[in-house]
């Protein structure tokens, strides 16, 4: 029984045999402010390769009314299983398929799904339908290289809102009918509907004019920023229309900010999706309007890479989201009028960093990953497809220089416009453009896993000048479970040679750029100059590796290193740092001790965020047991310090408020934290809004001085959706009995909470300093995980056993229960690549607590 999934050797078979020409889908939304089903009318046109064949086309619905194969109906019941629609007797050349169906409207944030604002009490709707959830609203071929045309006919409620691919026409009678699409992808298809607010622009250069809109519910109209979005979208349109030398595909461009929307945002063609927490309700840092331009920029890329050339099978999804990841940050750092020049200092600190740890989890792949099915790439979207990938074309620019790789991207998108491609399309023509024969790299870097470490070693004579230098590279063994062999890898690098300037900054006196390739590199041209203060490894962060700090240049770094006067190489120490506490090769509380020294130097609010988790991260889950409560009692401190010290009204003041409040313990800090929410003291400057005053609320909810009275009157302050969840969250945090078991009730043995919600509740449950408290939840967890997989959709299961999973029980008894769990249940392959990822969790933990235990020692 197939389920819902789809093999790619299923999906080979019937792209082997069908070519599909259109859609027409026609939907009855008129009773969506009610909620429940709604009419589904598909007409699909497609040619077969050889008569007499059968197939079947993808349908997840609550009832098929009618199937009709080239005017014949055929027995719905009969035909209708497995959330497939089997097609027999299929005629060689044109055939046509018709199908009426109910399908159900979601709240799970798949297919077509509904919100209810507790504002204005209307129902808002948008469809999601990557990997496979086309066809939760109509019958579809569910695979991307089975591109067709879509048209959409839809009936809406009385003054509402339908917007498409296509541009949107005028309704009659409460009817809009949408234009054919161009050939797209089902994945890439959309409907939004509702009495959503809008605002217009057009783009217009060069005689090319593309309409604009963005759009969000009324209830956030005060709070759209619409000039800002705008002037992102037409940076992205300058710059991606030069490099790519391919005008936008489509005839219109909007952006519409969705309610409890499970991802960032999704690139549906000429209408993109965005999560409306994008929607800045209150003030927030500079790094949040940077992670929001990023988004834009994103989904803009895909537009061209993505929607308009799409991969043939999901195992090329890497081409999709590393290209857009890279090309992102690229537009960011070279755009004119770009307001974030540094953003490589942004894309080391953060997107690098999640490469690197999902590279070392059992579940590390190569960058084109093996995808045998729907259910492998719908844990895919991760840090290897995403981030390690933008990082090897960030390297790959390097390698073939930056003109002939927009010069194979241009030739790329001009012979494969509107159809399918795989990896070897587009090595083939950045081959052509660069000259280099790219199989080799190509091999070495997309087609195996795991990560590099390189590592300085350096010899210097009695007056301190290099007489030795040489580039060390490691493989270490991959994670137990991972496929695979340790490889060692091509690499472009720069070294920087850093030296303490007059005024105690860190200035780069000289660089060095060359291939590292093999165990040992030798950098001759360093050799016979004077040692300098600190020397860095993948300086300017070309390649994708781990570094190591020689012994005397970590010394330097330790005491120096807010003082470097460039954002990028600070955030590549800051990154090592990072990853050495992770590996157990630098104790918690010596990290701990390294960010005191240089946060308050730190300009760059992204990477100063970033600590903010990173020191949270550490001292809960890396610091020796016996040790955490002192730190943290370290850390608070620090906080306030920093808090009462920031220049007032700036990011940095708001981003320690936050900081502060994420660890108040002792009963003077949360005397504050309960001060400023009623105003009776204040911190210049520090403005206790809206989000802010919900992370106070949620930090004493958590240690037992909020209760249910005193969060329901601060939702009555906010009473949105926003505020519903934060709520959620405040009351799931309480340090009783009651609350926990409320919450895991909500969550576990009930499935009526909305997505955002059910995330919502699961963040509050989950706190570090109720480990007792949570430890019974242990075994509940196990129990209940295997038929919570089976009985919910993907998304709302995989938030469940990612949040619940007993990762602050760090042990060798959650490893062992772990253990027993997945030799008996017998998971499919996706929920045992999430359960053995959090294991892992658990393994380096435990091994970092043992590195800072020794380190007392």
């Amino acid at each position: 029984m197939p389920g819902t999934n789809l093999t790619r050797e299923e999906a080979r078979q019937r792209a082997t045999l069908l070519t599909v020409d259109s859609y027409e889908i026609d939907l009855d939304l008129t009773g969506a402010q009610e909620g429940g089903t709604y009419r589904s009318v598909t007409t699909v046109r497609f040619d077969v390769a050889e008569g007499g064949g059968e197939s079947f086309i993808d349908l997840v619905a609550p009832t098929v009314h009618e199937v009709t194969l080239n005017g014949d109906a055929l027995d719905a019941a009969e035909v209708f299983q497995d959330s497939r629609i089997a097609l027999p007797g299929l005629l060689p050349g044109r055939n046509i398929l018709r199908v009426v169906a109910d399908c159900a409207y979601t709240n799970t944030g798949e297919g077509l799904h509904r919100f209810v604002d507790p504002v204005d009490d209307q129902a808002y709707l948008y469809t999601q339908f990557e990997v496979p959830d086309a066809r939760r609203v109509f019958a579809s071929f569910e695979q991307p290289d089975l591109k067709a045309t879509f048209q959409f006919t839809v009936k809406a409620p009385e003054g509402w809102t339908v917007i498409s691919n296509s541009p949107t026409p005028e309704p009659k009678d409460n009817v809009w009918e949408f234009e054919p699409t161009p050939r797209i992808s089902s994945y890439v298809t959309a409907l939004i509907v509702g009495p959503y607010h809008s605002v217009h622009s057009v783009y217009e250069k060069d005689g090319q004019s593309v309409p604009l809109g963005i759009y969000c519910r009324p209830s956030l109209a005060e709070h759209l920023d619409a000039d800002a979005i705008f002037e992102v979208t037409r940076q992205g349109f300058d710059w991606f229309q030069e490099k790519f030398d391919y005008a936008y595909p489509f005839k219109k461009y909007d952006q519409l900010f969705v309610p409890e929307f499970n991802a960032g945002a999704m690139e549906n063609a000429g209408a993109v999706t965005i999560r409306d927490q994008y929607v800045f309700r209150s003030k927030v840092t500079d790094a949040a309007y940077e992670v929001r331009a990023a988004t834009i920029l994103h989904e803009l890329a895909h537009m061209w890479f993505g929607d308009l050339v799409t991969m043939e099978w999901w195992n090329d999804l890497w081409l999709n989201e590393s290209f857009a990841t890279y090309a992102e940050a690229a537009c960011q750092a070279a755009a004119p009028g770009s307001k974030w020049p540094h953003s490589w200092t942004t894309f080391a600190n953060q997107m690098k960093t999640w490469a690197y740890r999902q590279d070392q989890l059992p579940s590390t792949h190569p960058i084109m990953a093996d995808i045998s099915d729907l259910d492998d790439v719908l844990v895919n979207f991760d840090g290897i497809t995403y981030a390690k990938g933008a990082s090897v074309l960030k390297q790959l620019v390097a390698y073939v220089g930056e003109e002939a790789f927009f010069k194979g991207v241009q030739a790329y998108f001009k012979r494969h416009a509107f159809g399918n491609t795989r990896l070897s399309d587009l090595l083939g023509a950045l081959e052509e453009t660069s000259g280099r024969d790219l199989k080799t790299w190509s091999k070495a870097w997309l087609e195996t896993a795991g990560i590099n470490v390189l590592r300085p070693e350096i010899e210097t004579d009695a007056d301190g000048v290099i007489t030795s230098f040489a580039i060390r590279q490691e493989a270490p063994a991959l994670p137990a479970g991972a496929k695979g062999e340790p490889t060692l890898r091509p690499h472009r690098i720069a070294i920087g040679a850093y030296d303490l300037d007059g005024a105690g900054k860190l200035v780069r006196g000289d660089r060095v750029e060359l291939d590292v390739d093999g165990e040992l590199t030798a950098v001759p041209q360093l050799v016979g100059k004077a040692r300098p203060a600190v020397l860095l490894l993948n300086d300017d962060d070309l390649s994708y590796a781990k570094v190591r700090l020689d012994e005397q240049s970590l010394a330097v770094v330790t005491e120096h290193l807010g003082d470097f006067t460039e954002s990028l190489p600070r955030a590549l120490c800051w990154a090592s740092a990072w990853d050495m506490t992770r590996d157990g090769e630098l104790a918690t509380r010596d990290y701990l001790a390294l960010v005191l020294s240089g946060i308050g130097k730190e300009s760059d609010i992204g990477v100063v965020q970033s600590l903010h988790r990173q020191v949270k991260l550490a001292i809960d889950q890396y610091a020796a047991p016996t040790a955490r409560e002192a730190l943290l009692t370290r850390w608070t401190e620090a906080t306030l310090a920093h808090l009462r010290a920031a220049e007032a009204g700036s990011d940095h003041q708001l981003a320690w408020a936050r900081a502060f409040a994420a660890t108040a313990r002792t009963p003077e800090q949360l005397d504050l934290l309960d001060a400023l929410l009623d105003g009776t003291q204040t911190i210049e400057g520090l403005a206790v809004d809206t989000e802010l005053r919900w992370a106070f609320v949620q930090r004493l909810a958590a240690v037992g001085r909020f209760g249910g009275s005193e969060i329901a009157a601060e939702y009555e302050r906010d009473k949105t959706a926003a505020g519903e969840r934060h709520a959620a969250t405040a009351r799931a945090a309480r340090p009783t009995e009651a609350a926990k078991a409320e919450a895991w009730e909500s969550v576990v043995e009930s499935d009526k909470l909305p997505n955002a919600v059910q995330e919502a509740v699961i963040a509050g449950f989950v706190q570090t300093d109720q480990r007792e408290l949570l430890a019974a939840y242990t075994e509940r967890y196990f129990e209940a995980l295997k038929d919570v997989w089976a009985s919910r959709s993907h998304e709302m299961a995989q938030q469940i056993a990612v949040g619940l999973y007993p990762a602050v029980q760090v042990s060798q008894d959650t490893l062992d229960r772990t253990d027993a769990w997945l030799a008996s249940a017998e998971p499919n392959a996706a929920l045992r690549r999430l359960v053995s990822e959090s294991r892992s969790g658990i393994e380096r933990a435990l091994r970092a607590q043992a590195a800072d235990a020794a380190a007392a020692e």
